[in-house]
């Protein structure tokens, strides 16, 4: 069996337009594959070249199949299971600049280049004040991106016309504006020509972007599958999911050279991306994070068996569309859909999502996934999200660090584990009196949750010795209408 490349696929003579800093599964599988389908169409003619960020990854691995590799899609879609597999093959070339950082300035000078697009791990955007010194490569991304743009503007002589499309996709807030900061601040610290840093500042356009699709990878426990359907053997292949989401902040230029939404993909131009954020955060992230410690503690170790369970899916789906949907400000008909795809997702046979790995760093994420829909909801309301705090409840317990005779493996910041450890210690049968030690942990919640509803202790508490006394099983069929005890009273 011969390995994919150029021999097997004719690969398409299109110019580089778009440079892509960032070879992984997720651009791969999420990027690529939407500039494929704009290929394909007619809405663009582009080719890519990969920037490999960091001194090791794949790009030669990549190069060596022509750029050639096979996108697997799994998933549920419209109630059925699909499995597909596509060829992508946009990558036109392939950088190490930490190998040839030449061949990488050189694209700097290149009349077709247009786009510029990146995912460099949140960590990605950040200012390295060492990044002084351009005649080597720069360790940073920001720095990188500096150093091609600098090659650009004096390639063409300041020439307006020649600034780039920008459009990072780290999972940072507004993450265009702070990789323009970060672009600004380096030139300042290397003390780049005022005139310069004018042409970075007004030529070039930047954007910022929401992603969301989940991407396991290498399907390594399927690999042999997909040989035998595919007919050669490919090192590079790359799995996800059906859903896919891409929503941009408008910006005419960009939308003129990169009409990503031109092919009826799930990708969006919107005058403000906050919203779909809000909405990606408290719906998939937040019942993420609400669903981990019921159903753990309920013996269930991953999302597909949770939300198949017909009492554990009912509360998260409850969790979702009673409290959730209610505080973001999108049209109900849109958010629904979304919420409806959320559940679609967390069935998809195809991927195992482990709830302990979702529980990683709990403590953090009850605060940024669930926290701000629990303000919201009281003052939309004025009554408090019962769900939620069901599942604040759930993660005090989970964090006693037991599951039966079973230890949990926690895995948080240390400082907090110790807080846990203590608030535990210290817990003398008043529930009350530790749930209020817990809610007004200002350390771990930026504020005292206390002083968001006179009756949330109370409640929690509540929840919390039904789960302690009658285990989480019977304390969730509870909640959820299973029985006519006093949970939700």
């Amino acid at each position: 069996m011969e390995t994919i490349s150029g021999k097997l696929f004719e690969k398409p003579a299109r110019k580089i337009k778009i440079m892509q800093f960032g070879e992984g599964n997720f651009l791969r599988a999420f990027v690529e594959w939407i500039i494929q389908d704009l290929n394909d169409k007619g809405a663009v003619s582009s080719d890519v070249v990969l920037v490999q960020p960091m001194p090791f990854g794949r790009v030669a691995d990549i190069a060596a199949q022509d750029g050639l590799y096979t996108l697997r899609i799994e998933g549920i879609d419209g109630g059925k299971k699909v499995k597909t597999s596509r060829v992508i093959d946009v990558v036109g070339d392939c950088v190490n600049p930490f190998a040839d950082y030449e061949k990488f300035l050189k694209y700097g000078e290149s009349e077709d280049l247009e786009v510029i697009i990146s995912n460099t791990t949140e960590a990605g955007i950040a200012v390295d004040p060492t990044d002084t010194d351009s005649s080597v490569c720069p360790k940073s991304f920001p720095g990188k991106l500096l150093a091609l743009l600098k090659r650009r503007y004096d390639k063409f002589n300041g020439d307006p016309s020649k600034g780039l499309a920008i459009i990072p996709c780290e999972l940072i807030d507004n993450n265009g504006d702070e990789l323009y900061r970060c672009l600004n601040e380096l030139a300042e610290i290397n003390k780049m020509d005022g005139k310069f840093i004018k042409w970075l500042q007004t030529a070039n356009h930047f954007t910022s972007t929401l992603v969301d699709r989940i991407v396991p990878g290498y399907p390594k426990n399927e690999i042999e599958e997909i040989q035998k359907e595919t007919g050669y053997i490919d090192n590079n292949v790359v799995k996800g999911e059906i859903f896919h989401l891409w929503v941009l902040k408008k910006e005419p230029h960009i939308q003129k050279v990169f009409p990503a939404d031109a092919t009826g993909l799930n990708v969006i131009f919107a005058d403000d991306i906050k919203p779909y954020k809000q909405r990606k955060v408290k719906i998939l992230n937040g019942s993420h994070t609400a669903l981990v410690p019921v159903a753990y503690l309920a013996d269930i170790d991953t999302v597909g068996e949770a939300v198949n369970d017909p009492v554990i899916g009912r509360f998260v789906k409850d969790f979702i569309f009673n409290e959730v949907n209610p505080t973001i400000n999108l049209p109900q008909d849109q958010m629904t859909a979304f919420a409806n795809s959320v559940i679609e997702r967390y069935q998809n046979p195809y991927i195992r999502h482990e709830l302990m790995s979702i529980a990683l760093n709990s403590t953090t994420k009850f605060k940024t996934r669930l926290l701000p829909t629990l303000t919201d909801y009281v003052k939309l309301t004025g009554k408090l999200p019962e769900h939620l705090l069901f599942s604040l409840a759930a993660l005090i317990l989970f964090h006693k660090g037991k599951r039966g005779a079973e230890d949990i493996k926690l895995a948080d910041d240390p400082a907090y584990l110790a807080k846990w450890r203590e608030v535990w210690a210290e817990f003398d049968g008043d529930y009350t009196a530790l749930v209020k030690k817990v809610l007004g942990w200002k350390d771990a919640w930026d504020t005292d949750m206390n002083e968001i509803h006179p009756d949330i202790a109370g409640k929690v508490a509540t929840y919390l010795s039904a789960m302690e006394k009658r285990g989480m099983r019977a304390a969730v069929d509870c909640f959820t209408g299973g029985c006519s005890g006093v949970c939700k009273k």
